[in-house]
This record gives C-alpha cells, sequence and structure tokens, in this order.
C-alpha cells in the first residue's frame, strides 16, 4: 500500500524539483533531503519516461570534468505541473478531512 501511495506523489516531486534544471543525482539528493527517498533503478526511468512523454527536457554537458545529463520542466512539463498540484491541494484536502 505504501508503494502505491508513493507512486503518484514521486511524479509531483521531480516535476516539482525540476522546476530548477538539475543533473540525476543532485536530483535523488534533493527529493531524497525532502523526505522522498528513491532509487536510483526508480529515478532514472522515471525521468525517461517523463522526457518521452514530452514533460521534461534534457540535455549533456560537461561539469567538473565529467559529462552529465540536466533536466528541466518543458514547457508542457509546467502546464501538467501545475495541475497536478491543483490536484494534489484538493485531494489531500479531502483526506485529511476524512483521517
Amino acid at each position: 500500500m505504501r508503494l502505491e501511495l508513493r507512486r503518484g506523489s514521486l511524479v509531483l516531486a521531480v516535476l516539482a524539483s525540476l522546476r530548477a534544471e538539475q543533473y540525476g543525482y543532485s536530483l535523488r539528493v534533493t527529493l531524497n533531503a525532502g523526505g522522498m527517498e528513491i532509487e536510483e533503478s526508480t529515478l532514472y526511468p522515471l525521468l525517461r519516461r517523463l522526457e518521452s512523454q514530452g514533460l521534461l527536457t534534457s540535455e549533456w554537458r560537461e561539469e567538473a570534468r565529467r559529462k552529465k545529463r540536466f533536466y528541466r520542466l518543458s514547457p508542457a512539463g509546467e502546464r501538467v505541473l501545475a495541475r497536478l498540484t491543483d490536484e494534489w491541494r484538493s485531494l489531500s484536502g479531502s483526506v485529511e478531512s476524512l483521517l
């Protein structure tokens, strides 16, 4: 049950965290610091899926003599994030009132 609750919230957390450009490892650190622990084996397929859906853009760049793939929300991703945020707030308010 816990995994089912986390699955949808991870998408929202990743999209929200990518309002500012980040590479995979820095995104994982950001999510972990926010209490959303995520394994690499979950994060990278999720990033590829979100990019294939047109919600993220990415580009390879060299930083500190290492190639890193940087991700950021696309314009479509920004619109989806806004809609999901509204849905999240409405849903969490409803569930909270029931609890």
